[in-house]
Protein backbone atom coordinates (compact mmCIF):
# COMPACT_ATOMS: atom_id res chain seq x y z
CA UNK A 1 0.00 0.00 0.00
CA UNK A 2 1.26 3.42 -0.96
CA UNK A 3 1.97 5.57 1.98
CA UNK A 4 3.45 9.22 2.93
CA UNK A 5 3.74 9.55 6.74
CA UNK A 6 3.97 13.02 8.50
CA UNK A 7 4.76 13.82 12.00
CA UNK A 8 0.94 13.77 13.01
CA UNK A 9 -0.65 12.05 9.66
CA UNK A 10 -0.67 8.88 7.20
CA UNK A 11 -1.09 9.29 4.23
CA UNK A 12 -2.33 6.06 2.45
CA UNK A 13 -4.34 4.69 -0.35
CA UNK A 14 -8.01 4.44 0.49
CA UNK A 15 -9.52 0.80 1.45
CA UNK A 16 -12.70 -0.45 0.94
CA UNK A 17 -13.49 0.39 5.20
CA UNK A 18 -13.07 4.10 4.80
CA UNK A 19 -15.54 4.58 2.27
CA UNK A 20 -18.16 5.44 4.77
CA UNK A 21 -16.17 7.63 6.94
CA UNK A 22 -15.50 9.16 3.51
CA UNK A 23 -19.20 9.74 2.94
CA UNK A 24 -19.86 10.99 5.95
CA UNK A 25 -17.08 13.76 5.69
CA UNK A 26 -18.89 14.22 2.13
CA UNK A 27 -22.91 14.83 3.63
CA UNK A 28 -21.42 17.94 5.81
CA UNK A 29 -22.73 20.92 4.71
CA UNK A 30 -19.80 23.24 5.00
CA UNK A 31 -18.24 20.74 2.70
CA UNK A 32 -20.89 20.23 0.42
CA UNK A 33 -21.43 24.29 0.07
CA UNK A 34 -19.01 24.14 -2.77
CA UNK A 35 -20.33 21.39 -5.21
CA UNK A 36 -23.35 20.46 -7.38
CA UNK A 37 -26.28 19.47 -5.22
CA UNK A 38 -26.97 16.08 -7.96
CA UNK A 39 -22.82 15.19 -7.11
CA UNK A 40 -23.51 15.13 -3.15
CA UNK A 41 -25.02 12.08 -2.88
CA UNK A 42 -23.60 8.68 -0.63
CA UNK A 43 -23.75 7.08 -3.31
CA UNK A 44 -22.16 8.86 -6.01
CA UNK A 45 -19.02 9.39 -3.09
CA UNK A 46 -19.29 5.46 -2.59
CA UNK A 47 -18.24 4.87 -6.43
CA UNK A 48 -15.82 7.82 -6.04
CA UNK A 49 -14.10 5.75 -3.43
CA UNK A 50 -14.47 2.55 -5.54
CA UNK A 51 -12.72 4.62 -8.39
CA UNK A 52 -9.70 5.71 -6.21
CA UNK A 53 -9.49 2.37 -4.38
CA UNK A 54 -9.16 1.08 -8.41
CA UNK A 55 -7.17 4.20 -9.42
CA UNK A 56 -4.49 2.74 -6.61
CA UNK A 57 -3.83 0.04 -8.99
CA UNK A 58 -3.45 1.59 -11.85
CA UNK A 59 0.36 1.05 -13.78
CA UNK A 60 1.70 3.70 -14.74
CA UNK A 61 -0.14 5.44 -11.32
CA UNK A 62 -1.28 8.65 -12.16
CA UNK A 63 -3.55 9.11 -9.49
CA UNK A 64 -2.91 9.60 -5.67
CA UNK A 65 -6.64 10.23 -4.35
CA UNK A 66 -5.19 9.64 -0.32
CA UNK A 67 -7.34 8.88 2.72
CA UNK A 68 -5.48 10.90 5.41
CA UNK A 69 -5.54 9.54 8.84
CA UNK A 70 -3.95 10.19 12.14
CA UNK A 71 -1.14 8.39 12.97
CA UNK A 72 -1.81 8.11 16.85
CA UNK A 73 -5.21 6.49 16.31
CA UNK A 74 -5.87 5.27 12.64
CA UNK A 75 -8.69 7.23 12.34
CA UNK A 76 -10.27 8.71 8.87
CA UNK A 77 -10.33 12.03 8.73
CA UNK A 78 -9.78 13.49 5.22
CA UNK A 79 -8.70 12.82 2.01
CA UNK A 80 -5.89 14.50 0.25
CA UNK A 81 -5.23 14.04 -4.16
CA UNK A 82 -2.42 14.85 -6.36
CA UNK A 83 -4.05 13.65 -9.94
CA UNK A 84 -0.99 14.07 -12.14
CA UNK A 85 -1.38 15.27 -15.55
CA UNK A 86 1.01 15.74 -19.05
CA UNK A 87 3.56 18.03 -19.32
CA UNK A 88 4.75 16.79 -15.43
CA UNK A 89 1.86 19.02 -13.86
CA UNK A 90 -0.70 17.84 -11.20
CA UNK A 91 -3.73 19.16 -9.86
CA UNK A 92 -4.09 18.78 -6.12
CA UNK A 93 -7.07 19.30 -3.92
CA UNK A 94 -8.22 18.14 -0.60
CA UNK A 95 -10.87 17.70 1.96
CA UNK A 96 -10.98 17.59 5.70
CA UNK A 97 -13.37 16.65 8.74
CA UNK A 98 -14.61 19.64 10.16
CA UNK A 99 -13.89 18.51 13.62
CA UNK A 100 -9.72 18.80 12.28
CA UNK A 101 -9.88 22.23 11.24
CA UNK A 102 -7.72 24.75 12.50
CA UNK A 103 -4.68 22.32 13.83
CA UNK A 104 -2.90 22.54 10.26
CA UNK A 105 -3.37 19.29 9.55
CA UNK A 106 -4.31 19.76 5.88
CA UNK A 107 -1.60 22.34 5.44
CA UNK A 108 0.75 19.13 7.10
CA UNK A 109 -0.87 16.75 4.85
CA UNK A 110 -0.67 18.98 1.33
CA UNK A 111 2.59 19.99 1.82
CA UNK A 112 3.89 16.01 2.36
CA UNK A 113 1.63 15.28 -0.88
CA UNK A 114 3.20 18.01 -3.24
CA UNK A 115 6.95 17.37 -1.84
CA UNK A 116 6.30 13.75 -3.37
CA UNK A 117 4.76 15.26 -6.51
CA UNK A 118 7.94 17.42 -6.94
CA UNK A 119 10.80 15.11 -6.04
CA UNK A 120 9.36 11.55 -6.82
CA UNK A 121 6.98 12.40 -9.96
CA UNK A 122 9.65 14.93 -11.09
CA UNK A 123 6.78 17.39 -11.09
CA UNK A 124 7.39 20.42 -13.18
CA UNK A 125 4.23 22.19 -11.56
CA UNK A 126 1.20 21.85 -9.50
CA UNK A 127 -1.84 23.77 -9.75
CA UNK A 128 -5.31 23.93 -7.47
CA UNK A 129 -8.98 25.22 -8.82
CA UNK A 130 -11.45 26.31 -6.47
CA UNK A 131 -14.31 28.77 -6.09
CA UNK A 132 -13.38 32.17 -5.15
CA UNK A 133 -15.95 32.19 -2.20
CA UNK A 134 -13.42 28.64 -0.96
CA UNK A 135 -12.15 31.20 1.87
CA UNK A 136 -10.42 28.13 3.42
CA UNK A 137 -8.84 26.51 0.11
CA UNK A 138 -7.49 29.84 -1.12
CA UNK A 139 -5.82 30.54 2.23
CA UNK A 140 -4.30 26.42 2.49
CA UNK A 141 -2.90 27.46 -1.60
CA UNK A 142 -1.15 30.79 -0.27
CA UNK A 143 0.44 28.39 3.01
CA UNK A 144 1.94 26.27 0.75
CA UNK A 145 3.17 29.33 -1.33
CA UNK A 146 0.60 29.19 -4.53
CA UNK A 147 -0.18 32.27 -6.04
CA UNK A 148 -2.51 32.66 -7.92
CA UNK A 149 -2.62 32.55 -11.87
CA UNK A 150 -5.66 33.23 -13.15
CA UNK A 151 -9.44 34.73 -12.18
CA UNK A 152 -12.30 32.77 -14.55
CA UNK A 153 -15.56 35.26 -13.74
CA UNK A 154 -18.99 33.30 -13.07
CA UNK A 155 -17.29 30.39 -14.43
CA UNK A 156 -19.52 27.84 -12.72
CA UNK A 157 -23.30 27.99 -12.58
CA UNK A 158 -24.47 26.08 -9.98
CA UNK A 159 -27.17 26.66 -6.61
CA UNK A 160 -29.15 28.89 -8.43
CA UNK A 161 -25.42 31.44 -9.37
CA UNK A 162 -22.54 32.12 -11.16
CA UNK A 163 -19.41 31.59 -9.27
CA UNK A 164 -16.09 32.91 -10.10
CA UNK A 165 -13.14 30.15 -10.30
CA UNK A 166 -9.68 30.63 -9.25
CA UNK A 167 -6.78 28.82 -10.29
CA UNK A 168 -3.69 28.93 -7.93
CA UNK A 169 -0.28 27.43 -8.39
CA UNK A 170 3.41 27.02 -7.98
CA UNK A 171 6.26 25.43 -10.05
CA UNK A 172 8.93 23.67 -8.74
CA UNK A 173 12.15 26.13 -8.27
CA UNK A 174 9.37 27.95 -6.30
CA UNK A 175 8.52 25.13 -3.86
CA UNK A 176 12.30 24.67 -3.61
CA UNK A 177 13.14 28.38 -2.74
CA UNK A 178 9.98 28.60 -0.14
CA UNK A 179 10.54 28.24 3.53
CA UNK A 180 9.79 24.81 4.90
CA UNK A 181 6.56 24.69 6.75
CA UNK A 182 5.67 21.62 8.27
Amino acid sequence: MFTIETRRLRLRDMQPEDTEAFVALTRDEKYRRFYHDDDCTPAHYRQLAALFMAQAQECPRTHYQLAVELKATGQFIGIACLRTEADRQAAIGCGLNRHYHGKQLMEEAADALMTFGFTQCGLHRVYAETLSANVPALRLCRLLGMRQEARFKQHRFFKDQWWDTIVMAILRNEWEQRPPRC
